[in-house]
């Protein structure tokens, strides 16, 4: 199992957005661009939230949106979201929030591995500022540890900016 691809479309860098909610609603249309999930999957991420609290919160600046499996995951995903200005999502030490990341996956095994393999690329205390401040999906994948995804087609390696 491993983590999974991050095309080009799944990656918006310097998103313009007014509240966390936005926050997380730009990295669920990444993960639906990307073909990973249906729009649905968008307000479930934002109702994890509204029932948990900001435990998304995972690390200084850094979200990792999901929820559970379901019918709107048509398969693993990944997407990145930096952030114009940071946003706060309730969390007491972690906020503001200046990257998103976003993840879908078919089943609760697949979870807990992809949610294990991307904690240990932020075992490096600077990856997230340097993820903030990528200008390339390629600058992205190469600070996540990840591949280029095969048969991206016409991918440019810029992905979007807001």
């Amino acid at each position: 199992m491993t983590t999974p691809s991050l095309p080009d479309a799944a990656v918006l860098l310097g998103a313009r957005v007014d509240d966390w909610r936005q926050a997380v609603r730009e990295s669920g249309r990444a993960l639906t661009r990307a073909g990973a999930t249906r729009d649905e999957y968008t307000e479930r991420m934002i109702g994890v939230i509204e029932e948990f609290g900001a435990y998304v919160v995972i690390a200084p600046g850094l979200a990792l949106a999901h929820a559970r499996p379901g019918s709107d995951v048509l398969h693993e995903g990944l997407s990145v979201v930096t952030l114009a200005t940071p946003v706060d999502f309730g969390h007491p030490h972690n906020d503001p929030v200046r990257v998103v990341i976003g993840l879908a996956v078919a089943n609760a095994e697949e979870h807990v591995a992809s949610v294990a393999r991307l904690a240990n690329v932020f075992n490096d205390e600077q990856v997230i500022a340097r993820i903030a401040e990528a200008r390339t999906a390629d600058e992205v994948r190469a600070l996540l540890g990840l591949g280029v995804p095969s048969g991206e087609p016409g991918g440019d390696g810029l992905g979007a900016h807001a």
